[in-house]
């Protein structure tokens, strides 16, 4: 049995500090060094067990045990669902009916900025609302490459929109998770998140626009910026706080979606060129003098018998594509509403999961209790993945991919995402060594004994622990108790401090190592990590320190936005 220690140096700055090393060093190598992803969490992961062995004292074995289990978890659910999110692209591509999604996403605008904000913020808000682990990212970040996105560039939008709708996650689960950690009532911690989300969610889409474009987009694009930041902060503080917090982020969704082509009725953005990369230059010799040009190539579509084409109207058969081309997401939507919603699907399925304590690992908390985190939830059926693998199978029937040809895709799919795998591993194993060991906990404890200058920190931890684990429901799990016993402390309150933890998690998933491998994989570019993470890194940390400064007003003078303050 091992007992977790707080403070194994004797003195709990230095532990804290030494706790911090192993995520630090992960950053470092990969946004200063620029080592692959795959090298730098392992040298993180290697880090984090000598730390665990030779200053916490947690025995070589269960540290190791320990680190399968993070990478374990990294297999299933993480590596399951960007196989499956990149299967069903594979399907899309293979049957033409990609390009008809951004050619759809074109309608609403010509501007490849507007796009980015309806594709990245509001439709990825929307599967965050359902399916959450990464999901939104590998979706989206395919869908932005067909609006004319580098694979880059696509990776980092997509990820950073992310932060947004995360504090209510899937299904309200990180709300639930912190009601579990804290005892105060869902509802009230619902509404007080709201009430801070909102603010952040607001920002988002200005941010996006200077990670797209610059000064520029933000000049040119601003009124579309701001129409998406009301419509998703408005949705957000209505659902959460008169409403029920499960659907918070999917009204959002859908009222900034509203907001926006709302907009695009009455305004439309000063072009910015080029909105297209420029076609690539032809290959092979050139033809001879006199040889007449070929047509511009593009994409069969699996064509209806003669006799239709002769009949039916060019306008139905165009809408019947277009709704084969986005059925994957409607498929989504739907198993994803029959497995969420209570009912006979939902007992059904939840009743397949199995939970265990993970062989080996025998650790106890600071206080003497079990760690939940030695605990393994293996939800087989009910998991993003799978939904996602169904949905995949239906993609295929829908959109008319023959067997061999789906089960090819899946092949290419699975070596684009080969290196994603071991770097979602070792990212996934130091997170489990960091939480199991103690590290977090040391963390957590210190900042937690900085007095009334907490609530200027206490965003921060929630930031630390979704970037540790890619999870706002992992870091509410992890450090909610923490929040509210410092907040009975220092006399602060604890519902503000516990909402406070999710809020301030949100933008640590634009930093989570399993998010920046998850937006890497989905486009193709393992081992750029870093990359993404340097696009990024700066706008997280901005807005954090916003939500900061706000949580520590809310503390103080601004105590009335507080339920019940």
């Amino acid at each position: 049995m091992y007992r977790q220690e707080i403070d194994p140096l004797g003195h709990l700055p230095f532990s804290a500090l030494l706790a911090a090393l192993p995520l630090l060093v992960l950053l470092i190598l990969l946004g200063a060094v620029r080592m692959k992803s795959h090298w730098a969490g392992l040298t993180g992961l290697a880090v984090a067990l000598v730390l665990a062995v030779s200053v916490y004292g947690m025995p070589l074995r269960q540290a190791a045990d320990g680190a399968l289990e993070g990478a374990a978890f990294g297999l299933l659910p993480i590596v399951w669902i960007i196989l499956n999110a990149v299967w069903i692209n594979k399907l899309q591509r293979a049957s033409g009916h990609f390009d008809i999604i951004g050619r759809a996403f074109s309608s609403l605008s010509t501007d490849f900025r507007v796009q980015a904000i309806v594709v990245a913020f509001c439709f990825g808000a929307m599967i965050e609302s359902l399916s959450g682990f990464g999901t939104p990212i590998a979706v989206t970040a395919l869908i932005l490459m067909t609006i004319g996105l580098t694979p880059l560039k696509a990776a980092a939008v997509a990820t950073f929109a992310n932060t947004a709708p995360a504090a209510f996650g899937s299904v309200g689960n990180p709300i639930e998770a912190l009601a579990k950690a804290t005892s105060l009532p869902a509802d009230e911690l619902g509404a007080m998140v709201g009430r801070q989300s909102a603010v952040i969610a607001f920002l988002v889409p200005f941010a996006l626009l200077l990670i797209l474009d610059g000064r520029r987009g933000l000049r040119q694009v601003w009124p579309a910026a701001l129409v998406a930041g009301l419509g998703f902060g408005a949705g957000q503080f209505v659902c959460s706080n008169f409403f029920v917090e499960q659907l918070t982020d999917l009204v959002a969704a859908t009222t900034a979606t509203g907001a926006v082509v709302l907009l695009l009725r009455f305004w439309s953005p000063a072009p910015a060129e080029p909105t297209r990369p420029a076609p690539p230059p032809p290959t092979g010799p050139p033809a001879p003098p006199g040889t007449p040009r070929a047509a511009p190539a593009t994409t069969t579509l699996a064509a209806p018998a003669a006799t239709t084409l002769r009949t039916e109207d060019p306008g139905t058969r165009h809408r019947r594509e277009v709704l084969k081309a986005f059925s994957p997401y409607a498929l989504l939507t739907v198993l994803f509403a029959l497995t969420s919603v209570e009912g006979p699907v939902e007992r059904f399925v939840h009743d397949q999961g199995v939970t265990f304590r993970w062989p080996g690992l025998n650790v106890l908390s600071p206080q003497g209790t079990p760690v939940t985190a030695a605990t393994f939830d293996l939800n087989w059926l009910g998991t993003s993945g799978t939904m996602l693998l169904l949905t995949g199978l239906l993609t295929a029937l829908v959109l008319r991919v023959p067997p061999r040809a789906a089960l090819r895709c899946y092949g290419q799919a699975f070596r684009q995402i080969r290196w994603a795998v071991l770097t979602i591993s070792c990212v996934l194993a130091l997170s489990y060594v960091m939480n199991l060991s103690g590290m977090a906990v040391s963390l957590g404890t210190w900042l937690a004994g900085l007095g009334s200058v907490f609530a200027l920190l206490s965003g921060f931890l929630g930031w630390f622990g979704v970037a540790l684990t890619g999870s706002d429901t992992s870091s509410n799990a992890l450090f909610g108790g923490m929040q509210i016993a410092a907040a009975h402390r220092i006399g602060i309150s604890p519902l503000l401090m516990a909402a406070t933890n999710s809020t301030g998690g949100v933008q640590g998933k634009a930093a989570a190592m399993q998010n920046l491998a998850i937006a890497a994989g989905a486009v193709g570019l393992p081992g750029k990590e870093g990359d993404i993470l340097r696009k990024v890194i700066g706008w997280s940390l901005a807005l954090l320190a916003v939500f900061c400064v706000l949580a520590f007003l809310q503390s103080t003078v601004l105590t009335w936005t507080i339920p019940g303050g």
